[in-house]
């Protein structure tokens, strides 16, 4: 199983679920996220109290698109308001193609006012393909058993009972595909609740009627995987 050990890690990081726990919304690429961050550490080594009086040019076309990614990094580690106000504004009317950038440096500025005012450190989790409140989004891609297409009477079966198994949990299905000998579910996950019991107990209920899915299945939270790249990890780690 691909990422089975996402669950184990957060929980080995945080412990029991905080209540300052802050989870990215919005699916974001997760290599725009690392430069982001990246930038973000060097361009914090520099000074920046006066980076607020510049926060208008975010809205002007004098500077290039470099230039207004530093200068959200940089209004992004100030406790300011203002600094808050002007990334949020600027997510909402800036330009199209820094909009992820934006939203990656409002959410920092939000923490960072968030822990100033409340005098306790935010805890914050990003992944690539984002959450829904409390929950983290996965892509889960289920085998058939032999290799065969699911039939519609399958398809009915894995979505009614995965629906139903999750609902359990307060897992919400967003969204079920099939393609041939996949079929590949988009889902929002309680943190606290253990990905592999939940889809291995989902598994065990469709096979109840056949046994035609196999128990081995691939979760992300990095990405939606294309056809030829779920055939690439099946290839990669030899299921066959």
């Amino acid at each position: 199983m691909e990422g089975e050990e996402i669950f184990d890690q957060i929980q080995e990081i945080l412990g029991k679920l905080p209540a300052n726990l802050n989870i990215l919304q919005q699916q974001i690429d997760i290599n725009l996220q690392m430069e982001y961050y990246k930038a973000a550490k060097k361009n914090r080594e520099k000074p920046i109290e006066k980076i607020i009086s510049k926060k208008d040019l975010l809205f002007s076309d004098t500077i290039s698109m470099a230039e207004k990614k530093w200068l959200l990094i940089r209004l992004a580690a100030l406790d300011s308001v203002e600094a808050y106000r002007t990334i949020e504004k600027f997510v909402i009317e800036g330009d199209p193609d820094l909009h992820d950038w934006a939203t990656l440096a409002y959410q920092e500025s939000r923490m960072i006012i968030e822990s100033s005012l409340l005098d306790e450190n935010q805890v914050f989790i990003s992944t690539g393909l984002g959450g829904k409140g409390s929950k983290l989004r996965y892509f889960i891609v289920l085998l058939s058993n032999n290799g065969d297409d699911f039939s519609p009477v399958q398809q009915k079966v894995v979505q009614s009972e995965f629906e139903y198994i999750f609902a359990g949990s307060q897992a919400e299905i967003e969204q079920v595909d099939f393609t041939g000998s996949f079929a590949t579910i988009l889902t929002v996950i309680p943190i606290q609740v253990p990905i592999k019991n939940l889809l291995t107990k989902a598994v065990e209920e469709c096979n109840q009627f056949g046994d035609f899915i196999r128990q081995d299945f691939i979760v992300t939270n990095v990405k939606t995987l294309s056809f030829n790249e779920i055939k690439d990890l099946i290839n990669k780690h030899k299921i066959t």
